[in-house]
């Protein structure tokens, strides 16, 4: 099991999580790509004292680049996972 703080590494800040946030008490966090949707529901509970319903997990694949600055050499760009946490009706997470 992973601790908490490794588990969410930030909250995605862009205007369809703000809509899934304001509407459906969705949130959108950036999580540790060994973790499971069971840690994250953990995690968010630990961390922000609210009941988790449900987990959605999304997997965005690396992009393929090229480098002009090591000579064109091809590589990739980072991937990264998401989850879509949804709470509990009632439960609230405040983001400052």
């Amino acid at each position: 099991m992973i601790i908490a703080n490794t588990i969410l590494r930030e909250f995605r800040v862009t205007e369809k999580a703000a809509n899934l946030a304001a509407n459906l008490n969705q949130y959108t966090f950036e999580v540790n790509p060994r973790a499971n949707r069971k840690e994250v529901a953990r995690a968010v509970e630990k961390v922000f004292n609210v009941s988790v319903t449900k987990v959605n997990i999304l997997n965005r694949k690396p992009k393929a680049k090229t480098d002009r600055s090591r000579g064109g050499r091809p590589g990739t760009k980072g991937g990264l996972k998401k989850a879509i946490v949804s709470l509990k009706e009632g439960d609230k997470i405040e983001l400052v």
